[in-house]
This record gives C-alpha cells, structure tokens and sequence, in this order.
C-alpha cells in the first residue's frame, strides 16, 4: 500500500514517517525530488530555495512533476509512506494505485510552532509572525502549479490528531493502517489474468506489435500465448517474418505475415499439449481478428475479455455476439503490476 502524507508544518508527519518505517515501510519524500534537483544545480538545500525551485519545477513542467518523478520509482510489491504531498495534481497523480490513501496529519497552529521552535532548524521561523506568513504563503497561492496545502489537505481520505503524545500518534496511525488494510487493494480476477497477459506479451518476438493471450478455466491457466512466427520458424526480430521486416503499412499485406496471432498460439497450444479448452475465457491484450475469431469459436471458448479494440473489432464482435460468446472490454484503469 501507499500511505500519502500531507499537512501544516509542525503536524508530525516525520513521526508518522519514521513510524511506519519501523514497520517495514520504503520512505520517500517529494522534497527528495528538489534535495536532488538542488544538488545538480550547486544549491544549498534551505527551505526557501527548496519552495522556490518546486514552484518552478511545476510551472516549467506542471504541477504534478515531483509526483511522477516518484510514482515512476515505485514497486508494486513494497509498501511505501510518501511525504511533502502539497499539490492536488500530485494526489491525482498517486491515485491512479487503487492501494494510495492520502492522511492528513493535524495539530493546533500554536503546538505546530512550539514544535518547530523546539526542532531548531535553521530555516525554520523563530517567532509566531514568521510561522503565520510561512503557513498563509503555503496554504494557497493564485499560481495552481505552486504548493496549495488547503486543497491538498481537502481531498485527504483521513485525518489524523497529533496534539498529544507521541505513544497517541503511534496508536491511531497503527488504527489507520489496519482499517485500511482491510479494504480490497488487490486486483480482481479480470484484472489479475488480464496483467499477467501484459506480461506474458513481453515474451513476442514480433517487430510490429506485441500481443498475448491467457486462456483460464475455473481461475487457473491452462494455455498462455503470443505472437510470433510458428514454432522452429526463424524469429520475427531475426528477419523471420517479411512483412514484419519491410515494416509494411498496418492494415497491408497481411498475406506475407508469417506471424500467428496471440490468441492462436495459445489454443494451438492446448491442442499441442493436450488441454481441453472448452468453456474457457481467454483474456487477451487486444480484441481478436476474425480468424482469432473463428478459431475462439470452433474450440469451444466461452468468454472473450480483452484491454485494447483491434482494427477489424466489429465484425469480429458481431461473430462472437451470434455464436453465443460473450465478449467484454476491460481497460486498466489502475496501475497493474507486470
């Protein structure tokens, strides 16, 4: 999962932040982002120059910059706690991980302060005044790309109270944690073959596109396919296939690919080994062509769910529709591991 923090200066979100990475937790922050940009560019690392170059950063590059910077290093297999969240395009940005839960980590203005005062850092400000400018010029700005903490803390899923002791904050961030883990984060059944489809694709020799099938019976697969030129047949990306090589306009000379499709292999492949396929659903990264089609058919397949429509789709479909095959597009919406 994704513990996203956001919230005033002095809430706790270290203290949440350390917290979590005793247990187990990978930490990132987006101030990680500017602490690198700044040390490329020669700068010191001051809280100033760190708002001023993040404000920078989103206008040359939008608002959501630091956010994709760290969205691209997560992996799906870690749990993560991501702090310096202050800009409503950032949340949007980790939200497309159905696991990501934005907490706002809350306390009263005056402790805030005492807290800062107390920690002692350099930059931060030394009298209530400060503190209140250095609040008001965070909060919002008529700049959108610039930090807008309200609106940030507004899209938060939970608050959570840190104006008392730190064993308090360790208890209800520990509540937080296990009621959010009881949600369903996983990826349904559909979501679950159709990634692995993703993945087996990855597997295509193919120069013009690369394509997979999963065939599954009673939630396990029976046959995996993908597209290339037949079995001892040179590869594809050796020069095995002609058209392929010639880089052919898509939709021309179809007549010298020697490719099979995805979906072909994987009930070839069934028959090769011997599986029976019947009343099967075949999940498939593109939708299937009309050959595919009849082949889908004839072997007994019951369900067709694929991610992307292929050209030739609505014949194919209308095939499908009168053999009694039911046929479902499915885009992935959320971020599947592959």
């Amino acid at each position: 999962m994704i513990i996203g923090l956001t919230g005033k200066n002095g809430a706790g979100k270290g203290e949440v932040t350390k917290f979590l990475s005793e247990r187990g937790f990978q930490c990132l922050s987006l101030s990680d982002v500017l602490r690198e940009e700044a040390g490329r560019l020669g700068k010191p690392v001051t809280r100033d120059f760190l708002v001023e170059l993040g404000n920078r950063l989103r206008k040359e590059s939008g608002a959501s910059v630091l956010a994709e910077r760290i969205f691209a290093r997560l992996d799906p297999e870690k749990n993560y706690t991501i702090d310096s969240i202050r800009n409503p395009a950032e949340v949007q940005v980790f939200r497309r991980r159905r696991d990501f839960y934005l907490v706002n980590v809350q306390a009263p203005q005056k402790l805030r302060f005492e807290r800062l005062r107390q920690r002692g850092r350099e930059n931060d400000p030394k009298v209530f005044d400060d503190f209140l400018a250095l609040e008001a010029k965070e909060a919002a700005s008529a700049e959108t790309n610039n930090q807008q903490l309200d609106q940030t803390i507004a899209l938060a899923d939970v608050t959570l109270e840190n104006g008392g002791p730190l064993k308090d904050l360790h208890e209800k961030a520990k509540r937080i944690l296990l009621e959010y883990s009881k949600k369903e984060l996983r990826p349904d059944w559909d979501e679950y073959f159709l990634g692995i489809a993703k993945m087996v694709a990855l597997r295509s020799n193919c120069i013009k596109r690369k394509v997979a099938a999963v065939i599954v019976k009673d939630r396990r697969i029976i046959s995996t396919g993908y597209n290339g030129t037949p079995r001892g047949v040179q590869n594809c990306s050796e020069g095995g296939c002609p058209r392929c090589n010639n880089l052919s306009v898509s939709g021309k000379n179809l007549d010298e690919c020697l490719c099979s499709h995805a979906e072909e292999n994987a009930i070839t492949q069934a028959a090769y080994h011997g599986v029976t396929i019947k009343d099967s659903t075949l999940y498939s990264t593109f939708s299937p062509c009309l050959i595919c089609t009849k082949m889908i058919i004839n072997s007994g397949i019951r369900e067709v769910v694929y991610n992307v429509d292929y050209d030739l789709l609505e014949t194919a479909r209308k095939l499908l529709q009168e053999a009694g095959i039911q046929i479902r597009r499915l885009p992935l919406t959320q971020t599947v591991p592959v």
